[in-house]
C-alpha cells in the first residue's frame, strides 16, 4: 500500500514511519510533507495513495486548512497531540485519530479498521446485468485571483491559453489580460476539460477556441497561431501530434 505521511515535527515522521514498518512490512511511503503548500502541490499533481497520515497541526496552518483545497480521495488517518479536534477529524470521514506520541498498538488498531472498511474507498462491483453507470468528471469552472487590493475570477470559457515562463504559470484571457496562476500545467492539465484545452508542448495549454491559424512546420509537428498572438508561435511538440489531431477531430 503506498502511504503519504504528512507532518510537520521529523521525530514524528521517522517514528510514523518506523511503526509503519513494522506493523505493514509491505508499505510504501512514497512522500512526506511538512506543511500545507507543499502537500496540495503534491496532490493536484500526482495520484491518491492508498493512506495519508495526516498530522493536524502544520508548519503552516492546519489539515483542515489542507482539506478545504483539495479533496483527498482516500483513507486519512489523523495525528496529533491534541484531543480538541477529534470532532472535527470525524466529520472530514477520517479512518481514526492517533494521539501522539502514536503507540504500535493504536497504528495496528487503526490499520485494521482501515482493512475493514476498505470496501468504502473501493469501487463497488455492480449488480449482475447493470453495468457500471460512470459519473463524468467535474472541471473546473473558474479560478480566482487577488490582483494588490482587488479580488477577480475569471471563468474557464474565457481562457484562451495557459503557459509557463520563467518557472511561474499563468493565464491569457481572449481580452488579453494575463493571470498569475496557483497550479503549474501539469496541475492544469487534471482540472481543465480535456475536450475543451489541450497541451500541446510543455510550456502550453490552449484552448480550442484560440487557435487563430495552423501551419505544417515539419511532417510531424504543426505551428499553432493563437488569439491572443504569442512573440514566439507555440509548436505543437512530436510525441503530441497524434493526439492533437485526434482532439482537433473531437476524437481524444
Amino acid at each position: 500500500m503506498t502511504v503519504v505521511i504528512i507532518e510537520d515535527e521529523q521525530p514524528a515522521r521517522e517514528r510514523l514511519a518506523e511503526l509503519l514498518k513494522q506493523v505493514m512490512p509491505e508499505t510504501n511511503i512514497i512522500a512526506y510533507h511538512d506543511n500545507v503548500k507543499g502537500a496540495h502541490k503534491w496532490f493536484l499533481e500526482n495520484p491518491m495513495p492508498g493512506l495519508v497520515l495526516l498530522d493536524v497541526q502544520l508548519s503552516d496552518g492546519t489539515a483542515f486548512d489542507l482539506l478545504k483545497l483539495v479533496k483527498i480521495d482516500c483513507p486519512v488517518i489523523f495525528t496529533t497531540a491534541y484531543g480538541k479536534f477529534a470532532l472535527d477529524a470525524f466529520k472530514a470521514k477520517s479512518i481514526d485519530y492517533l494521539l501522539k506520541p502514536v503507540k504500535k498498538a493504536a497504528l495496528e488498531n487503526a490499520l485494521q479498521k482501515l482493512n475493514e472498511f476498505k470496501s468504502i474507498f473501493s469501487p463497488q462491483e455492480p449488480a449482475p446485468g447493470t453495468g457500471h453507470i460512470l459519473q463524468p468528471p467535474e472541471y473546473k469552472k473558474r479560478f480566482i485571483f487577488r490582483l494588490g487590493e482587488h479580488i477577480r475570477t475569471l471563468a474557464v470559457e474565457n481562457i484562451s491559453y495557459c503557459f509557463s515562463e520563467n518557472k511561474n504559470t499563468y493565464a491569457r484571457s481572449f481580452d488579453g489580460l494575463t493571470y498569475p496562476m496557483d497550479y503549474n500545467l501539469d496541475g492544469l492539465e487534471q482540472i481543465l476539460d480535456p475536450q475543451n484545452f489541450f497541451r500541446i508542448n510543455r510550456q502550453f495549454i490552449i484552448s480550442l477556441k484560440a487557435i487563430a491559424e495552423m501551419k505544417v512546420y515539419t511532417k510531424a509537428r504543426v505551428i499553432v497561431k493563437l488569439n491572443p498572438p504569442v512573440k514566439d508561435t507555440p509548436v505543437v511538440s512530436s510525441d503530441r501530434a497524434a493526439d492533437f489531431k485526434l482532439w482537433l477531430e473531437g476524437d481524444l
